[in-house]
């Protein structure tokens, strides 16, 4: 494994919420001002998921006091606490940009009749659970006091084989003569 990807491994959260576009979701983001931290929510409509790995993100889009305001999140920050899914939206596309164009209620997805609103979790790392390594496993096993081994030695015979060697005869003659036959019977069917 490269080191970048290594590192890159030991970056990603282990279970990330599950992101559709369309969804309204409301996301706890950590801001620190000064010296003291808070969390701030930030409740508005998926627009875009873009990227993989480290470097995969999610655009949400509010329209707060008449103006709309777009943030663009890394799933795997440290800053983002959580992810909410408040509201389960249809979408047929991929980027919502002409949101940006709307105004009101018009500015958000139809909702899906029927559709439950659960919080699922894609699992990319699993937990390891640590296990003794060699060492200590030798170290906890109780010592039994052994003979000592008795070692057989077995011995490979090989037989030799005579192989007898085989002449060719020249056959070259038999194949030019049956060459010459096949000739005059191909020009016969011709004509």
């Amino acid at each position: 494994m490269d080191i970048i990807k290594a590192i890159e491994h030991e970056q990603l959260k282990n279970k990330i919420p599950e992101l559709k576009v369309g969804n309204t979701v409301r996301v706890h983001v950590r801001i620190k001002e000064g010296n003291k931290e808070r969390i701030q929510v930030f409740e508005g409509i998926i627009i875009k998921v873009q990227g993989g790995g480290v470097n995969r993100s999610f655009t949400v889009r509010k329209i707060s006091y008449g103006v709309g305001v777009e943030k663009t999140f890394l799933v795997h920050s440290p800053l983002v606490e959580k992810v909410e899914l408040v509201r389960v939206g249809k979408a047929r596309r991929a980027r919502l940009f002409y949101l940006r164009d709307r105004l009101g209620k018009a500015a958000k997805t139809k909702e899906q009749v029927g559709a439950r609103i659960e919080n699922r979790e894609i699992t990319i790392k699993e937990d390891l659970v640590e296990e003794p390594t060699v060492e200590e496993a030798k170290e906890e096993a109780p010592s039994i006091e052994t003979e000592e081994p008795t070692v057989q030695e077995t011995v490979d015979t090989v037989k030799e084989e005579v192989v007898e060697t085989v002449k060719e005869e020249p056959v070259k003659e038999e194949k030019a003569e049956e060459a010459k036959n096949e000739e005059p019977a191909k020009e016969d069917k011709k004509a």
